[in-house]
């Protein structure tokens, strides 16, 4: 009944057939579809080719390299400057081509430090990643809960409506008979008006949740959902408070993400400190020239010319350039350090919340399983004392109102309960 009330919702342009699709299901549509994943998903794709690219400053440094010159007449002043130079002859084109290659062998361990600091922002991408796949699901589920509710909703009003027809057509004939006054069969009808036009309201409650789950998951937005009326399920019995923070502090996406920062911090310090250190690699280069005017006596031939051997070069004045940089470096690391700490009481506040939520939610399905029980037979003794003449009709639509609203909350209750539930299991990062 459930699933049928809900498949007749209209929408303004619906003209696809209803999907139904359980929780899980929209879940993995989510994960497939979703705009913000994928966004997320091209962030680790990005920070993987960087982490590569990090790693490919191992390999060595080689440059091939051509040239060529017009080259101008030498004169030679052995007079001095002021006496007419004799003008001594030169080949005016000039060729060179050659390649030159360079292979690091230390320059501070910078190169290995620039790789962990790429592996660590692919980490912290990772889990940016798995948080925005943890909100959306979260969000996924307060919709897909929020349209299982107004669908529920509907089928609870659908059969109150029923109900008040037939009351209403009781009363009416006790009116014609002259037992109840007009006013009692208008108040009826009154009420009964009210609960056709909220019929309406969840409708189109109904039809918005619909689309918004729609666009969520990324299919065509004209397509109406058919929520899982497991809803009715029992919820999982929560743990102990600290069972939860051990879970957080190993797995909560903000936590580990802000670890990772801090991580990050730390490198970004070891790399400034490693600008005060010598730099040694080996090289070889090797060029064809043309004419040769490199050596005396020259010479109108081509000739070849290599080196290799061993560079190294050491920073002086990183001694004094590098001195506020480090500074900088260390107080933007205790700055996240501190930052950290304070993720983790963040945390711990929000499972500390989520947890007592989750706890009260639980107590109130079982307040609102109460309440019905007590709405019920409130109504069978104002039913049987209104048809009787011994309450006024005022009793009896308040009574028939209170057992409606009491059904409402019942079902309030156990879609709460399911929020907190998975905000808690978000929260500790298990979602």
């Amino acid at each position: 009944m459930f699933l049928t009330m809900c498949v007749t919702a209209q929408q303004p342009h619906d003209t696809t057939k209803p999907l139904h699709l359980t929780l899980v299901q929209i879940w993995e549509q989510a994960e497939l579809n979703n705009k913000r994943i994928a966004m997320s998903r091209l962030r680790v794709e990005s920070s993987e080719e960087a982490l590569k690219d990090a790693k490919a400053e191992r390999l060595p440094e080689i440059n091939a390299a051509g040239a060529y010159a017009r080259v101008t007449n030498m004169p030679v002043y052995e007079d001095g400057l002021f006496h007419t130079p004799d003008q001594f002859p030169v080949l005016h084109n000039f060729y060179k081509v050659g390649g030159e290659a360079y292979f690091n062998i230390y320059n501070g361990n910078k190169t290995n430090l620039e790789i962990k600091k790429g592996a660590t922002e692919h980490a912290i991408a990772e889990e940016q990643k798995n948080l925005t796949v943890s909100e959306v699901k979260f969000n996924a589920a307060v919709c897909y809960l929020d349209l299982a509710r107004s669908c529920r909703f509907k089928e609870l009003i659908a059969k109150d409506i029923e109900e008040q027809e037939r009351q209403l057509v009781h009363i009416q004939e006790l009116q014609k008979n002259g037992v109840v006054l007009k006013s009692d069969v208008l108040r009826a009808t009154l009420k009964l008006s009210r609960q056709k036009m909220g019929m309406i309201q969840i409708e189109n409650d109904i039809a918005i949740a619909s689309q918004k789950l729609d666009l969520m998951i990324g299919i065509d937005e004209h397509v109406l959902i058919q929520p899982d009326s497991s809803m009715t399920t029992d919820l999982a019995v929560p743990g102990t408070y600290d069972d939860y923070l051990v879970a957080a502090a190993e797995h909560a996406h903000e936590y580990r993400i802000s670890e990772r920062e801090t991580a990050l911090k730390e490198l970004s310090l070891k790399q400034v400190k490693a600008n005060v250190a010598p730099r040694i690699g080996l090289f070889a280069e090797y060029n064809w020239s043309y004419p040769q005017i490199q050596f005396y006596p020259y010479g109108d031939a081509v000739y070849g010319l290599g080196m290799y051997g061993v560079k190294a070069s050491f920073p002086i004045s990183s001694f004094y350039h590098n001195k506020h940089k480090e500074k900088a470096a260390k107080l933007q690391l205790e700055r996240q350090e501190v930052e950290h700490k304070e993720t983790g009481d963040v945390v711990r506040q929000q499972v500390n919340e989520a947890y007592l939520r989750y706890k009260e939610a639980l107590t109130r399905i079982d307040v609102a399983e109460t309440n019905i029980k007590q709405a019920t037979e409130n109504l069978r003794i104002v039913n049987n004392t209104y048809f009787n003449q011994l309450s006024l009709v005022t009793d009896l639509l308040d009574a028939d109102t209170q057992m409606l609203q009491t059904k409402f909350d019942l079902v309030s209750a156990n879609i709460a309960a399911r929020v907190r539930y998975y905000q808690l299991q978000k929260v500790i990062g298990n979602l």
